[in-house]
């Protein structure tokens, strides 16, 4: 890898998730950070407030395993795409992009907070929840993902692009609690397909 280190033997890194492609931070690495995240597997930056090595998450156990490396046009910025054990923002935030225009959600958001909105439903369980009823009945969700399957079909065959689009939100939907009730998750599934792509 060609790095083109800045005049400080600086380079910026883009953290992004590996599963939801989220950006987490941006950070900066020198060619030691580079050489510990190829050794180690876990992220390793440099922190220029202090001035030395940093290991993230060394001291939270919020630590980011790195999937991979991959350096832009230039060579001289780095994209590290991780797959994160906790928080990436030192303040407890998933991420540090957590203020300015968060609404609304980019697309490449949406079933990322869809999965989080889901979770926090099976851990919390609130009183009168229809995905708490799907979470607790998996032959009405497994019938409702048909049923919705059904619905997009037909829409495709006989009616407008935009209850197209509503059915096919409706199976997304559907198919997510499916699987959170399995204990899955969307990336698993994604996984499966960048699998059989090879």
């Amino acid at each position: 890898m060609d790095i083109a280190f800045d005049e400080r033997g600086l380079v910026p890194v883009v953290i992004q998730d590996w599963n939801t492609g989220e950006v987490l931070t941006l950070a900066y690495a020198n060619a030691l950070a580079i050489e510990r995240t190829r050794e180690t597997g876990e992220l390793h930056l440099w922190s220029r407030s202090r001035d030395e090595l940093w290991h993230k998450g060394a001291t939270s156990g919020n630590v980011q395993r790195v999937r991979a490396l991959r350096l832009d046009c230039d060579g001289d910025a780095l994209l590290a795409l991780v797959e994160p054990a906790g928080p990436a923002c030192h303040t407890g935030a998933r991420t540090c992009f957590h203020d300015g225009d968060l609404e609304p959600l980019a697309p490449h958001e949406v079933l990322p907070d869809l999965q989080r909105v889901l979770s926090e439903r099976k851990a919390q369980r609130p009183e009168g929840s229809y995905t708490v009823q799907l979470l607790d009945d998996p032959p009405l969700i497994g019938a409702k993902v048909m049923e919705e399957a059904e619905e997009v079909a037909r829409a495709a065959r006989e009616e407008t692009d935009d209850r197209v689009d509503n059915e096919a939100a409706d199976v997304l939907y559907h198919l997510l609690v499916l699987l959170a009730g399995r204990d899955r998750e969307l990336g698993d599934a994604l996984e499966v397909l960048r699998e059989r792509r090879r």
